[in-house]
């Protein structure tokens, strides 16, 4: 069997939001398709996969450097030792080939891209759910129930207090128990705010988690950790930049409730020194990385391993994201959940159209790769780009 063609789109994911960085008004994706020449049940199988929202499409990258790799490499290269079926890792090689260490930079997003698409392909030439091809080759139990928590509460124009809690309202109401609202965007009393009014709306019926997006100086974070500590937050996310692993050492001597980083660090290289130097505690902190964001699957079993060396275990990793990647990922390789986007970064966010959250979890659907398939509006627009 062979890759026949890569496809590559860049669509729109744009949105009035913002967070304490960046706003997503002109935000972008790469949406590609692996059309390989292995038929199964009457339908040529193509792989899909798109980045992870808050980076931007790769379509250059992908197009000129990645993409051309894989078609000019002989078939042999690409497959596995029977021949008819996909060789992810054998395909990731491919892909660095002539790739200096290092750099990682926005070369992972293109990679991690390429990766997804090429990793539905090998589960629907198997015929089975990634999830649980995942765990037969890791010789696991793969568990279909998977926690799931709502990501939102971004800075919207005019959107006061109200508008914010009806929406944390309207994702309880759906099913979920932790939901999530951004910090660092606005004054710390206005924060302040926020954070008791979500708290006051949800009550008993969920927790609240808070992500500064890498916004805060060691000044302004632990101020906002004076402040957050009065509270039972689920967690305190990606209070400074991401590679400031001093900052997140220093923070985690000042905050001691749960707090969240990684989803922003884009190997497994810089995932060890996260766990180095960064003074994260395994006992009650959360690791997010992002395998569309950190060259796929291939490096994000590599990435699971360091975490295993460094004596922490792979439920306290909860993937940023909100994609259906992620959510097998966690199901066959025991993460602690994944995120969601109910509302946002459509229709690439969410789960397929039978899904529904139930105390705070979904179950995965027999569906065959990734799951792509099962959700609607987004298979629609993927047909479009190879089928």
């Amino acid at each position: 069997m062979r890759i026949v063609e890569i496809r590559e789109a860049t669509k729109p994911i744009a949105s009035s939001i913002r967070n304490a960085y960046i706003d997503f008004t002109r935000m972008t994706t790469s949406l590609v398709a692996v059309v390989t020449d292995v038929v199964r049940d009457g339908r040529r199988v193509v792989g899909y996969g798109f980045n992870s929202n808050g980076r931007y499409g790769q379509g250059g990258l992908i197009r000129e450097r990645f993409a051309p790799r894989l078609l000019e490499a002989g078939a042999k290269t690409l497959v596995d030792d029977a021949g008819d079926n996909l060789d992810p890792d054998r395909v990731w090689r491919t892909m660095m080939a002539n790739e200096k260490p290092g750099g990682h930079g926005e070369r992972s997003v293109a990679v991690g891209t390429i990766d997804m698409a090429v990793w539905d392909a090998v589960a629907k030439i198997a015929g089975k759910p990634l999830f649980r091809l995942l765990a037969e080759r890791h010789g696991v139990e793969p568990d279909p129930r998977v926690f799931v928590y709502a990501a939102g509460g971004y800075y919207y124009p005019d959107k006061d207090v109200a508008a914010l809690r009806r929406e944390m309202r309207s994702y309880v109401d759906r099913g979920y128990t932790v939901v999530k609202m951004k910090i660092g965007g606005a004054p710390i009393d206005d924060d302040r705010e926020r954070v008791e009014a979500v708290l006051e709306e949800i009550g008993g019926e969920a927790e609240l988690a808070v992500d500064a997006n890498g916004r805060f100086d060691l000044d302004a974070a632990t101020r906002y950790a004076t402040m957050l500590r009065e509270y039972p937050l689920f967690w305190y996310e990606e209070a400074g930049d991401p590679l400031d692993y001093a900052l997140q050492a220093a923070l985690a001597e000042y905050y001691p409730g749960p707090m969240a980083t990684g989803e922003n660090l884009f190997s497994h290289q810089d995932a060890r020194n996260l766990l180095r130097y960064g003074g994260l505690r395994s006992d009650r902190d959360w690791l997010q990385f992002d395998c569309a964001l950190s060259y796929g699957l291939c490096e994000y079993q590599r990435t699971l391993d360091v975490m295993r060396a460094a004596g922490w275990s792979p439920r306290r990793s909860i993937p940023h994201g909100g994609h259906q990647m992620s959510l097998n990922i966690a199901a066959g390789l025991g993460l602690g959940g994944n995120e969601s986007y109910p509302d946002l970064f459509q229709p690439y966010g969410g789960f397929p159209d039978s899904v529904r959250v139930e105390d705070g979890h979904v179950r995965m659907p027999d569906l065959p790769g990734i799951g792509f398939e099962g959700k609607s509006d987004l298979i629609r627009v993927m047909r479009d780009l190879a089928e």
